[in-house]
């Protein structure tokens, strides 16, 4: 079954599902044009660093899920801009969760894809390939695990471990 918002907000899916929800806290930012995105959780981890993400992910067919990217909330260097963004739109990403940071502002808001970081900065990163990919991640008061739904909008991030509705 897929994790879908379809109609419904992440304020009624709360709602409705308290015990079965958990909250991101963090004070993410929406900078891409999709404010509402839900789909299945790919996790990532890394530090500065977007080498081992791009060969593992932003290449492969996203089929509507959602990258959960933990960067370390590290704001020395983007792990996502406008080039790298536009590749997870074409193949086919709901969006991307960032505990960091983007740049390319302006570029992000006209790509059609979920988007959401703690600020920005001018500044790329290394290409050392460092990191893991699809190990469980843990930052704002929640432990992402592969195959997770989440569920994103204008209200914030839930996270539970099967598809919900209202």
């Amino acid at each position: 079954m897929r994790c879908s918002l379809q109609a419904y907000p992440t304020t009624d899916l709360n709602d409705a599902n308290p015990e079965k929800v958990r909250q991101v806290m963090l004070p993410l930012l929406d900078f891409g044009k999709k404010r509402r995105f839900a789909g299945r959780v790919r996790t990532a981890v890394t530090m500065e660093d977007t080498k081992l993400v791009q060969q593992a992910l932003f290449s492969l067919s996203g089929e509507g899920g959602v990258i959960v990217l933990d960067g370390g909330g590290s704001f020395r260097s983007a792990l996502l801009g406008d080039i790298n963004a536009s590749l997870l739109e074409a193949n086919g990403w709901a969006g991307i969760i960032i505990n960091g940071v983007v740049r390319d502002v302006a570029r992000l808001a006209k790509i059609d894809l979920g988007i959401k970081a703690l600020g920005v900065t001018p500044v790329r990163s290394a290409k050392t390939g460092i990191g893991a990919i699809d190990v469980p991640v843990a930052f704002g008061n929640v432990l992402f695990e592969p195959g997770q739904c989440i569920y994103c909008d204008e209200d914030g991030v839930l996270v539970s471990d099967d598809p919900l509705t209202p």
